[in-house]
């Protein structure tokens, strides 16, 4: 077998998207990604590769895996023929341990690549409002660790120098002797009233910035409680800090979100809330599959005889995917549906049509069952109507349009089923009370929250998790089962929970000023 290639990649300061596109090409290529702990999880999104959490870093209870077993086991991977990804946080070789795994990669004679990335004070200064370098305060800037090597008998830090440096300080890893870094500072010579700040988890939404004056920081840290990771930064530049940097101003920023619609569908809207700087937790409560093999024969049987249909209805991006796979597959394609008219619930559902070159001919205002029937109650009157749907659903469809006069036959297409075990690390972050709100975007995903609460005992408004529903029809499934609705979307989309969800947290900080 041939040996592979070991790619140490920078992960970037935490925002997903401050990583490099070719970080990201090399990620989709990859058989086996070893991440650091303070790589965003939300990367993996990137990769199909078996991924494994190898941190060098203790968060919460996970352990610490020491760094020769990390060099060795890159070498072995790689030996055994595969691309190995080593994603680690911010820049590979700025205070971190990438020339050492590249060191013992050359000697293994294992063929590597370095892809650089955005080391954590770069995208703090920026993230957090200071320029470093500004031109009326500073002509240079020296990043330090704070940790130098603990086998080292003397430091190599020369304050001295530090404290008659011409422009800002910025201290890795040195939140843990922040009260000697102060002091040393002092004793060297730096103003006591110097402005410092520190910043914990740079362009991240937990993003906390402290400021202050050098001999004040290290009081002003422990009474904010700040923990690691983060920077401590010493200049003039702290002192042109606005009330909140322009990160900090985004309405979601804060706010951490579950997505709860199936994990391959959440990309797109994870994406939104990175944007407007909430943190998307991938929660999902629902699973998408293939149907089984009686009901695929089924499926067959009934698209090869469409000639037999008038109209054909999609109430679901799921419809439409699993619809026209299996209409490809049975070597046919969009002219099977020539003679029919189509119907949608939604845009979503009609941009999925539109990805496939067919356009809908009816999709009401409205994005609920209720309102395509009413639409098509005048059109359907003695005519054949194919609905492709879930495994499960609402019956208003096809009862109404059965009223109105038309033959309605229900073709499964896909199956929708509820996640059999729910994920323990999204349970104890809601024990936690990590989350703030809980987006719920169909009446069995609101079922499958509540039930999830049930079974581990947990009170919504003890854990202090506030939810937003897709659609009224949702939001009567969620107070149902016993859940406290705090915002309905307007716009019947995931798109619209997340604006609903923006529009209530401006209104809560307005009223609280």
């Amino acid at each position: 077998m041939s040996t592979g290639k070991v790619y140490l990649i920078g992960a970037g300061p935490g925002d997903p998207g401050l990583m490099t596109l070719r970080g990201r090409d090399v990620l989709a290529a990859a058989d086996l990604v070893l991440y650091d702990g303070l790589a965003n999880p939300l990367l993996l999104r990137l990769t199909n590769a078996v991924c494994e959490r190898t941190a060098r870093t203790r968060i919460g209870s996970d352990s610490i895996v020491p760094q020769e077993d990390i060099n060795t086991r890159l070498i072995e991977e790689a030996r055994a023929g595969k691309q190995v990804v080593r994603l680690k946080g911010g820049d590979p070789y700025i205070f971190g341990r990438g020339s050492e795994e590249a060191a013992a990669l050359q000697a293994a004679g294992i063929p590597y690549e370095v892809v650089p990335g955005i080391t954590a004070a770069t995208a703090a200064g920026v993230y957090a409002g200071f320029s470093f370098t500004h031109r009326d305060h500073a002509s240079a800037v020296a990043f330090v660790t704070g940790h130098e090597d603990p086998t080292r008998e003397t430091g190599r830090l020369d304050y001295a120098a530090l404290a008659a440096f011409p422009g800002t300080l910025v201290f890795y890893m040195g939140l843990g002797r922040i009260q000697t870094i102060c002091d040393q500072l002092v004793q060297h010579g730096k103003p006591a009233d110097t402005p410092a700040a520190v910043i914990c988890r740079a362009s991240l939404p937990t993003q906390r910035v402290v400021t202050s004056t050098i001999a004040g920081l290290p009081h002003a840290v422990t009474a904010a409680d700040l923990k690691p990771p983060s920077l401590i930064v010493v200049g003039e530049c702290v002192s042109l800090r606005e009330a909140s940097s322009w990160f900090e101003q985004r309405p979601l920023f804060g706010q951490r979100i579950g997505i709860t619609r199936p994990a391959h569908q959440s990309d797109d809207i994870a994406q939104r809330i990175v944007e407007l700087s909430g943190q998307p937790v991938l929660m999902p409560l629902i699973k998408i599959s293939p149907v089984n093999s009686a009901q695929l024969a089924v499926v067959d049987e009934t698209i090869r005889q469409l000639n037999q249909f008038h109209w054909l209805i999609f109430t679901s991006v799921n419809g439409v995917d699993a619809f026209c796979d299996r209409l490809w597959s049975l070597g046919l394609d969009s002219r099977a549906l020539s003679h029919l008219k189509i119907a949608t619930i939604g845009s979503a559902t009609a941009s999925a049509l539109e990805d496939r070159s067919l356009r809908a001919d009816v999709v009401p205002d409205s994005f609920r069952a209720e309102a395509l029937a009413a639409a098509l109650s005048e059109s359907v009157a003695g005519k054949h109507v194919l609905w492709a749907r879930a495994s499960r659903g609402r019956d208003v469809l096809p009862d109404s349009l059965t009223a109105a006069g038309a033959s309605v036959t229900e073709l499964v297409v896909y199956r929708n089923d509820d996640i059999a075990e729910f994920d323990p690390e999204i349970v104890a972050q809601l024990r936690s009370g990590d989350l703030n709100w809980v987006g719920l975007s169909s009446p069995s995903i609101a079922r499958q929250f509540a039930e999830l609460l049930r079974i581990h005992r947990l009170d919504p408004e003890k854990i202090g998790v506030q939810l937003a529903t897709i659609s009224p029809v949702t939001a009567d499934a969620a107070r149902a089962a016993g859940l406290k609705v705090t915002v309905e979307a307007t716009t019947y989309t995931w798109d619209g929970i997340v604006e609903a969800i923006c529009v209530y947290a401006d209104a809560t900080a307005k009223s609280a000023v």
